[in-house]
């Protein structure tokens, strides 16, 4: 059964091909994703290599964790299930619900007396 690996530390010029090529020396390599940006369509800097056993999977943990792959040094490890996370509000004061203030009506007669 195949294996799912976390893949962290590459650098924004790792490409898919880099990341299957450099974890071939562990054993036959699935699929290997890059996980990019979907605003600015750069590298996040991790991605996912799955490996066709177990064995291999635990192998490539083993060679490839701390190696170097295109000028960085790469951390490996077994991928985590995905958690079920609250949902993300907008602005900047999420503590407080964001939005505006009710300031009170404007109205000329008010005491400020120049805009």
């Amino acid at each position: 059964m195949a294996k799912k690996l976390y893949i962290g530390g590459l650098s924004y010029n790792s490409t898919e091909d880099s990341l299957r090529n450099h974890f071939a020396q562990a054993g036959t390599v699935e699929s290997a994703s890059i996980i990019m940006d979907k605003f600015s369509g750069r590298s996040k800097g991790f991605g996912f290599v799955e490996m066709s056993t177990e064995d291999e999977a635990q192998k490539a943990i083993e060679t490839l964790n701390n190696s170097e792959l295109d000028g960085r040094s790469i951390s490996v490890a077994e991928a985590r299930p995905m958690t079920d996370r609250p949902a993300r509000t907008g602005g900047f004061n999420r503590g407080s619900g964001g939005g505006f203030r009710d300031r009170g009506s404007f109205d000329k007669g008010s005491r400020r007396s120049s805009w």
